[in-house]
């Protein structure tokens, strides 16, 4: 059998070393990026200018999970994007080897042992923990089943003061146009199962904090979950004030970062009751009034950061009235200004959105000692006393994250990301069945 390589229109990809194991690959094609645990062998490999991860797997497999991913994506769930799937590979004397899966690596991203073998405080290693939560609730509304869920098969992206996971491994899950209790409840029972038995396993390494508790992470998994999915699905009943009640439920999804598609509202015989259940339509709320606006392609809760500073920036210059135009105008005076002011060398730590994020941080940490703190003073005493210690996460990410800066820093801000730096918009297992 032929090589064969399906998904990816790329030449090049014939150029990678496709006739030798994956774990022998030699190091001039890899890319030093730390990996999570895994049952397969994966590699990060250098590809025309960007990063891409290599899983050796079986061929029905690769294209199974390259199919899973593509729809993923199309629905708009949180994930690796698929590139390839590569088979029919054989060494020099003609042997098989296993097929592969090739997707894009994930940019800012973060494995969970780059995170957990640190000396984290206990809120950062919860905030990991909810939004492995709201993963797996996105996922569960779209009918995804995921078969496996665990921090090794998700990656964490900082957005302002908390995390976006990503399902990066999607091998045994399945697509369903709605999901069963019990589906969801195997799911949530993995989950907490694989994560108290991930963190026994950094604890057994001496790699865990010992102040961190494995079963409690392991029940906070489960806590968030049900706490999210009741807000996001739950049924309300109103006897009065009706209208107020409505609008607060939305207002409540929406702060969540999720939209409204419809409500389903049932009144009682009597006429005295209202029951209100809503029909969630997607998160990305406030990512996509940002993007609207602005063009901004940005984590959600950078979004609602950005946007609550683009709401004050309307009041302060009068331009309550005109929504377009005074996001064009921020984006100009405050946005762009403040981010071009990181030096090239450290644009590699963090995407643009977070430095913004961080920055307004900063200035408020300066004005308790100093009033009118401007966002120009804001971002070169960033850039000078706070950017410096960052890790470098777009590169090697195994440094330490998420700790407070030295005690000479003069702000403690938390980190996360957005898009490349050049692109600036310009104003001019089968699931159990009940």
């Amino acid at each position: 059998m032929p090589l064969k390589i399906t998904g990816a229109v790329s030449p090049e990809l014939l150029d990678l070393p496709w006739s030798i194991p994956l774990e022998t690959w030699p190091e001039d094609t890899l890319a030093a990026l730390p990996r999570g645990i895994s049952r397969h062998v994966v590699r990060f490999v250098r590809f025309s200018g960007r990063v891409l991860a290599v899983k050796e797997t079986v061929g029905p497999m690769a294209q199974r999970e390259f199919t899973m991913l593509k729809e993923l994506g199309k629905m708009g769930a949180p994930c690796v994007v698929p590139f390839a799937v590569v088979d029919g590979r054989v060494d020099a004397v003609g042997e098989p080897l296993p097929a592969a899966l090739v997707t894009e690596h994930l940019q800012f991203s973060l494995p969970y042992r780059a995170l957990f073998s640190q000396a984290l405080r206990d809120d950062t290693m919860d905030r990991l923990i909810d939004a492995l939560a709201v993963l797996l609730v996105r996922l569960h509304l779209l009918g995804f089943y995921w078969g496996d869920v665990s921090l090794s098969n998700a990656l964490f992206r900082r957005d302002a003061e908390a995390f976006s996971a990503y399902l990066v491994d999607a091998e045994t899950g399945d697509i369903h146009a709605h999901l069963t209790e019990g589906q969801r409840r195997y799911d949530i029972d993995l989950a907490r199962t694989n994560i108290i038995g991930e963190m026994f396993d950094l604890q057994a390494a001496e790699e865990l904090d010992d102040s961190v508790d494995p079963l409690l992470l392991g029940d906070r998994i489960e806590e968030r979950y049900k706490e999210l999915w009741a807000m996001l699905t739950g049924k309300e009943t109103f006897t009065d004030n009706v209208r107020y009640h409505l609008a607060e439920r939305v207002k409540a999804l929406n702060e969540l970062g999720f939209d409204v598609a419809e409500l389903d509202m049932t009144q009682t015989e009597d006429g005295r009751e209202l029951s209100i259940r809503p029909k969630v339509v997607d998160a990305g709320h406030h990512s996509r009034r940002l993007l609207r606006l602005t063009g901004l392609d940005v984590q959600e809760n950078q979004a609602r950061r950005l946007l609550n500073d683009l709401d004050e920036f309307r009041v302060v210059t009068a331009r309550e009235d005109d929504e377009v135009l005074a996001a064009h105008e921020w984006l100009d005076r405050n946005f762009e200004p403040t981010v071009r002011a990181v030096p090239r060398d450290f644009r590699r730590k963090l995407e643009p959105a977070q430095v913004y994020h961080e920055v307004l941080d900063h200035r408020w940490f300066l004005a308790k000692k100093k009033p009118n703190v401007t966002m120009p003073e804001a971002a070169a005493s960033y850039v000078k006393n706070v950017l410096p210690a960052r890790p470098d996460e777009e590169a090697v990410l195994g440094q330490e994250i998420g700790a407070l800066p030295d005690a000479e820093s003069e702000a403690p801000t938390e980190t996360r990301a957005i898009r490349a730096w050049q692109s600036f918009p310009r104003t001019t297992k089968p699931a159990p069945k009940d």
